[in-house]
């Protein structure tokens, strides 16, 4: 299959960038065997703009995406985030190309209401609209012409290449890494964790406290470095709403916390995330994980080996073709109930 992956591919980050969920679902569509196209609506709206300045070539690459699908004529057409592309452009897309299909895909939480905006206008011209919460909280979607869709976040066997869970020691017992701080108090639940935390515990917390984050190679490390990972959502209790940061975490073999809220355990086995409900409870959690390795690694062990196999980028990306596609689903995804 012919397809145009439209999203921004951080071409002017040289490397130096956090892990995409982006580059994971390219990666997916290749190793299925289809034929990719990619398009960074950014990137090209800045080479193609006067002396740089992005903002300046928001029309151009439009219009060069419409170049595109005229010269590659796609079967399918994939719009991540490119909020630079608009949905008249789509629409000519379709002039061009008659039986072109478009799936649109969302990675962002639905608390932050520009995002909701961005959702709410993309379905009413794409084909299917996937968004990394799960269909419960997709009903004010409904009624335009995209069909709604849960999207995990998944792990990738070429990014997600470290196992903590075959480490007896490592230098961090607990890793959270965070920037954002709009729509959200979880600054105040780290503050309190680390309070309640046993003093020999090692609890890495790059980004707050006026640490500075991690990126790249950097992020990578710290990953390698850490026995688990707290998954702390700026919002919590959205259904399978979790940052990318989870996926990271178990891919890397890190036995990792999640609050209870968000209802993975719905696909998830058992002995797998831990989920608690309150500090009390992630604070016990915490320590009794801690002091033993052997039910630590067993745990995440368990969790990476789900993921890598059940949730990785080549059935994400396999998923996504087949359901905007109107195909038969090929495989038995964990995360259609």
């Amino acid at each position: 299959m012919r397809i145009i992956h439209v999203a921004h591919q951080q071409l002017r980050k040289y490397g130096h960038n956090r892990v995409s969920w982006g580059q994971k679902l390219y990666f997916g569509l290749i190793r299925n065997g289809h034929c990719v196209q990619a398009f960074s609506d950014r990137d090209v709206a800045a080479f193609e703009a006067p002396m740089g300045i992005r903002d300046l070539g928001k029309s151009k690459a439009n219009k060069r995406l419409l170049q595109t699908v005229e010269a590659f004529e796609p079967d399918l057409m994939i719009v991540g985030h490119c909020d630079y592309i608009s949905n008249e452009t789509l629409a000519e897309a379709r002039k061009l190309s008659p039986n072109l299909v478009i799936a649109g895909c969302n990675n962002d939480p639905l608390f932050v209401p520009e995002n909701v905006d961005k959702i709410a206008r993309r379905v009413t011209e794409v084909d299917a609209m996937f968004v990394s919460t799960g269909e419960q909280e997709l009903a004010q979607f409904t009624g335009h012409r995209a069909q709604l869709l849960h999207m995990p976040n998944p792990v990738d066997s070429s990014i997600e290449t470290f196992d903590a869970s075959l480490c007896e020691e490592l230098p961090t017992d607990l890793l959270f890494c965070s920037k954002e701080t709009a729509h959200t108090s979880r600054g105040e639940l780290v503050t309190q964790l680390k309070q309640r935390l046993p003093d020999h515990l090692v609890f890495h917390t790059p980004g707050s406290f006026e640490q500075p984050g991690v990126w790249g190679r950097d992020y990578d490390r710290a990953l390698a470095d850490s026995k688990m990972g707290l998954n702390l959502n700026r919002q919590e209790g959205l259904h399978w709403y979790s940052s990318a940061r989870m996926a990271q975490m178990v891919g890397n073999g890190l036995l990792t916390f999640t609050h209870a809220s968000g209802g993975f355990h719905e696909f998830m086995p058992e002995e797998t995330l831990v989920y608690f409900n309150d500090l009390d409870d992630l604070a016990q959690l915490v320590t009794e994980f801690n002091q033993d390795s052997f039910k630590r690694r067993y745990w995440a062990d368990k969790a990476r080996t789900f993921f890598h196999q059940e949730i990785n980028s080549t059935l994400y990306a396999q998923y996504i073709v087949e359901s905007a596609m109107e195909l038969p689903y090929s495989h038995p995804y964990v995360w259609l109930q």
